[in-house]
């Protein structure tokens, strides 16, 4: 009989499940729970994107594509980018379509750091930066934000945190779990201590087109950072496309080089259907995405009041689709809460502490659900809240 302690490999047996998935998990079976766990738009993907992809299909383009992505993906990629944030990359050479925003983070962990270099990653943050950093070697140095500076990175920490070990730093934002966003002049502020090291950025801005008043900022736009910056980014969250396992990454040649090298024997190429798909959202769907935006907008007004006023502290988030409320102050701990949330009133919602220690005392919900899905789990949690007096 095997011996799985022996045939699986010690980096493997040490990754610990999420904490976002356990408890989803927990929903499995249940009838009648409300779910604010998963941050998956609740809209289906707009037909004229679906279009695209049923046409494709139709058309017989059921074939491998180039490894980096379509020729037509990546220039209207470039345009995009361009047009919506000011970032100007050539399609042929610093663009890389991957399956998922996920991928590209795994590749640009996987193409810069060696074993024991250090990996700077703020939390409380989504929970992929510390198990991949670990899949290639790397050593997480976590820099805990806390509410009194916002939940955001300030340039104290981060130069307190680095060492000449530091190969990456992550600037995940706008943030999941806390919907904080980081405006020209703090990132002005952040880059001044990155210049001053020969560290990468990893810039995660999946949620850049969900902000709201203020426009994303790339620190990549900043001078001298484009050259040690890899901005992730994908078509989930602003196009509704979860189910389509679409990102890319834009980067300078070089770095671009090293996460194609990797890329092309781990997947070969992203889907092509979705490639198509893909291809009319960045050419006619900003119509889409601001039309999404100002639903989460309105969702996001009604939450923040609503959760306040039943005596479940949280700021009103500036970016992505969620709120992180306080639940510590009524003597439980954020699982705690949050299992007996689900027990007791059949809500679902996620823990701080999935997100990094410092999101203990907090718990996360998404608003990435109807409004009428919304006003039914407050109803629910304000009797919970009740109960617990």
């Amino acid at each position: 009989m095997i011996d799985y302690s022996k045939a699986l490999s010690q980096k493997a047996r040490d990754l610990k499940p999420s904490g976002i998935r356990k408890f989803f998990d927990m929903l499995e079976g249940r009838k009648g729970v409300i779910s604010l766990t998963v941050g998956q738009p609740d809209f289906a993907t707009p037909w004229h994107i679906r279009d695209a992809g049923i046409d494709s299909i139709a058309d017989g383009h059921t074939f491998y594509t180039s490894n980096r992505g379509t020729p037509e993906m990546r220039r209207e990629l470039s345009n995009y980018l361009e047009r919506r944030f000011d970032l100007t990359y050539n399609p042929e050479t610093e663009l890389l379509v991957t399956v998922g925003a996920s991928e590209a983070i795994d590749l640009a962990i996987r193409a810069t750091v060696d074993e024991g270099d250090e990996v700077i990653v703020p939390m409380p943050s989504f929970v992929c930066y510390d198990p991949l950093v670990h899949m290639a070697g790397g050593k997480s140095v976590v820099i805990e934000c806390t509410a009194e500076d916002n939940f955001k990175l300030t340039p104290e920490k981060l130069r307190a945190a680095i060492t000449e070990r530091t190969k990456l730093i992550v600037l995940p934002y706008p943030s999941n779990p806390t919907g904080v966003i980081l405006e020209k002049a703090e990132l002005e502020a952040l880059a001044k201590v990155i210049l001053e090291t020969n560290a990468v950025v990893l810039s995660d801005e999946i949620y850049a087109e969900l902000t709201y008043g203020k426009k994303h900022c790339s620190i990549a736009t900043l001078p001298a950072m484009k050259e040690r910056t890899i901005v992730v980014n994908g078509f989930s969250k602003a196009y509704a496309m979860t189910g389509w396992r679409l990102g890319y990454s834009a980067a300078p040649e070089q770095l671009t080089e090293a996460m194609f090298k990797i890329h092309q024997y781990g997947v070969m190429c992203a889907p092509t259907v979705s490639q198509y798909a893909a291809t009319e959202a960045l050419r006619n769907g900003d119509a889409d995405i601001e039309m999404m935006k100002e639903e989460y907008d309105r969702r996001r007004k009604y939450l923040v009041k609503a959760l306040n006023d039943i005596g479940l502290p949280c700021p009103k988030p500036e970016g992505a689709f969620y709120v992180f409320m306080q639940v510590g102050h009524y003597g439980l701990s954020s699982e705690e809460f949050c299992e007996r949330l689900l027990e007791e009133q059949q809500v679902a919602i996620v823990p701080g502490n999935a997100f990094g220690q410092c999101g203990e005392g907090y718990a996360r919900l998404s608003y990435a659900y109807s409004l009428e899905h919304l006003k039914e789990a407050v109803k629910r949690m304000e009797k919970f809240v009740q109960s617990l007096k």
